[in-house]
């Protein structure tokens, strides 16, 4: 009997992810024009995001939705639609970066704890319990205290760093369960009687292999991410104007006018909550389809 081509193997794992998961596919689309609509900002945005037109104010009885400014305008007279689109570029980068950072770091620390075990495990499991005692918005404005501003290629390093240290503890602990079953297998004792050293076991030999829920987690993370770096946005701790943001769009000036000019608020609360609905879709489908436990 012939082999099957891995590139057929792959396209027949795609089509039965689509087949089996419609809605996780469903995410996956919202999630590819999202990045599209950053990536291609300066030719599919109608206006420059921080291009003022004071006659399209809501303050002299313009701003609202036309053939001009689709969604309007905001307080300044700034094309919304223009500052979501440029938006979406802020939110997914910091999301992907901030989520990245903390799902690899936690990943190491929580294979590096079940690897050693004894006294080491157990320092580093009551670290991580002291840091989930703390709520996510509580750590990341901690953080943002302490590190200084930093901003590299427009993008705010102490944010991303905000919002990843939160996400740590808890891959940590997953990632941790998943090694504990990987180091008794008889492949790692082999590993240790040849002589390996211990970062080549655990790089080699044990990250692979908790792969599919770094994957899951990371998928699920990067909506938390975006979430939160509006959160952080609105109270004036993530990014600073004119820099477009989500939720710099529902704080400031623009929040004084939720009565007359509700468009300000609607259409940037709505691009988040897509953004993390899409990403909880896909995370989700992930899950049940990287995990065999519940194939069964």
């Amino acid at each position: 009997m012939s082999e099957v081509p891995l590139n057929t193997q792959k396209r027949r794992t795609v089509l039965d992810f689509i087949i089996q998961q419609p809605l996780g596919f469903i995410g996956l689309i919202m999630i590819i024009i999202m990045f599209t609509a950053a990536i291609f900002a300066p030719h599919v945005a109608p206006f420059n995001p921080e291009d003022v037109d004071f006659e399209a104010s809501p303050a002299l009885g313009g701003g609202q939705p036309s053939w001009e400014h689709l969604l309007g305008a905001d307080a300044f007279g700034r094309d919304i639609l223009s500052r979501l689109i440029y938006g979406a570029r802020t939110a997914l980068s910091i999301g992907f970066l901030s989520a990245m950072l903390g799902c690899t770091v936690g990943a190491i620390i929580g294979t590096t704890s079940a690897f050693y075990g004894g006294k080491v495990d157990l320092l580093i499991q009551r670290f991580i319990d002291l840091m989930l005692s703390f709520p996510i918005v509580v750590l990341a404005i901690v953080v943002i205290a302490i590190f200084p501003k930093t901003v590299i290629v427009g993008i705010d390093i102490n944010v991303i760093i905000a919002i990843a240290i939160p996400f740590t503890p808890k891959v940590a602990r997953v990632i941790r369960a998943q090694a504990l079953t990987i180091v008794t297998l008889p492949y790692i004792d082999a590993a240790k009687a040849s002589g390996y050293s211990a970062s080549r076991i655990i790089f080699r030999h044990i990250l692979p292999n908790v792969t599919a829920p770094y994957l899951i987690m990371l998928t699920a993370f990067i909506g938390q991410a975006i979430l939160l770096e509006a959160s952080l946005s609105y109270l004036g701790l993530g990014v600073v104007e004119p820099t477009p943001s989500w939720g710099l769009m529902l704080s400031g000036v623009n929040s004084d006018y939720y009565r007359t000019a509700a468009w300000m608020i609607i259409y940037p609360g709505l691009a988040v909550s897509i953004a993390v609905f899409s990403f909880n879709l896909l995370g989700d489908s992930l899950r049940d389809w990287l995990d065999p436990k519940l194939k069964l």
